[in-house]
């Protein structure tokens, strides 16, 4: 089980070898290539990392599929980086 700092970080590394999605990533979140090393140890921007596989299911499986981290490992990243969530049930 990885932490969800190391699955943030597999998430960008796999992302710099992806230049379509990275630059997708890059145009949602307004970040440039030369603050991603700066950005890299900021929660927020952690949790926009695992936010950005969470939000598009066939990019969080060639994720999985390419560095054989487990989907559980990112949904959990999402958890730590997300905050607890009060759900409505009624």
């Amino acid at each position: 089980m990885k932490s969800a700092d190391d699955t943030a970080i597999a998430i960008l590394t796999w992302l710099a070898g992806e230049p379509e999605l990275l630059s997708r990533f890059l145009a949602l979140t307004g970040t440039d290539v030369a603050s991603l090393r700066s950005a890299a140890g900021d929660p927020g921007f952690m949790g926009g990392l695992v936010a950005f596989l969470m939000d598009h299911e066939p990019t969080l499986m060639a994720f999985c599929t390419a560095t054989g981290v487990s989907p559980e490992d990112v949904v959990r990243a999402h958890h730590v980086f997300s905050g607890p969530r009060d759900h409505d049930d009624g």
